[in-house]
This record gives structure tokens, C-alpha cells and sequence, in this order.
């Protein structure tokens, strides 16, 4: 499974439906998260990608699409 697919399934749980937003699109413009939905979604990125995002950085700007979400877990390993 790719990391591509590993967020999309993440994306999915905590939108609490099934969705296929393209790489760029914006999680949050689109509707498909909200910023309640970011904690849930950004603590099951850490223990997936077995990261740690600090607080300073639960911004929905860094987690505004799978393409951001992507490049912000390789910049955390």
C-alpha cells in the first residue's frame, strides 16, 4: 500500500465517508473535512506514519490536501 493510499484511507475515516479527492484538491474548500475533523485525522497520521506532529503545526493549511499531507510526513521522518 502506498502512502497515497494509506492517507486516502485515513481522509476517509475521518470524513466518515467514502471520497477520492484528487491529490490537490483542498480537503477543507471542498467540504470533505472540516476543522473538527483535523485532531482525529492528524492523530491517526501519527500513529500510520509513526510521526509526531507538535501542536504549533495542527494548521489546516499543512494538511489541506493529500499532496501537502504527503510531503509534510516526509518531512517528518
Amino acid at each position: 500500500m502506498t502512502d497515497h493510499d494509506r492517507i486516502l484511507k485515513i481522509i476517509q475515516q475521518a470524513a466518515k465517508k467514502p471520497v477520492q479527492p484528487a491529490g490537490a484538491e483542498s480537503l477543507f474548500d471542498s467540504g470533505i473535512l472540516d476543522s473538527f475533523a483535523l485532531p482525529d485525522m492528524v492523530s491517526a497520521l501519527e500513529q500510520e506514519f509513526a510521526i509526531s506532529v507538535p501542536d504549533s503545526d495542527l494548521t489546516p493549511r499543512k494538511f489541506e490536501s493529500i499532496d501537502r499531507i504527503a510531503a509534510y510526513i516526509e518531512s517528518r521522518r
